[in-house]
């Protein structure tokens, strides 16, 4: 996932601090507002360690996409997690509830599989 030091090292951060952060919302009282702050703290800190070393980065191997096919991917991703979401609310029968959400898990799976990559393959570096 990281390709330095120092990428790894926030990366780790970021982790631990989101762990943290998510075990002090699901406990209560004192002990749940103590880990709540260090788990922020740790989130927030690994977040603007990672912007001081974006400027270390080089150039990216991808050149510009096509932003609407992007988009779109991202729209067809989100349009299967709402079928699979409002299809709870459609129909009282579990079978038609395990359709609908054969049907939205499969429309995302689209978006993702076959748009996506369709999206950021079109102007890839090794077509170049």
């Amino acid at each position: 996932m990281a390709a330095n030091k120092s990428q790894g090292s926030y990366y780790t951060l970021f982790l631990v601090g989101a762990t943290v952060l998510c075990a002090g919302i699901y406990l209560g009282g004192g002990m749940g507002k103590l880990l709540f702050l260090v788990g922020a703290i740790g989130f927030i800190a690994s977040l603007f360690g990672m912007l001081k070393i974006k400027s270390l980065e080089g150039a990216t191997a991808l050149k510009p996409g096509p932003e609407a096919m992007k988009l779109l991917g991202a729209i067809v991703a989100l349009l299967g997690w709402g079928i699979t979401l409002f299809g709870m609310h459609l129909t009282p029968s579990v079978g038609g509830r395990i359709v609908l959400a054969l049907i939205g898990i499969a429309v995302s799976l689209f978006g993702i599989l076959v748009v996506l990559p369709g999206a950021f393959n079109k102007n890839a570096v090794w077509k170049s």
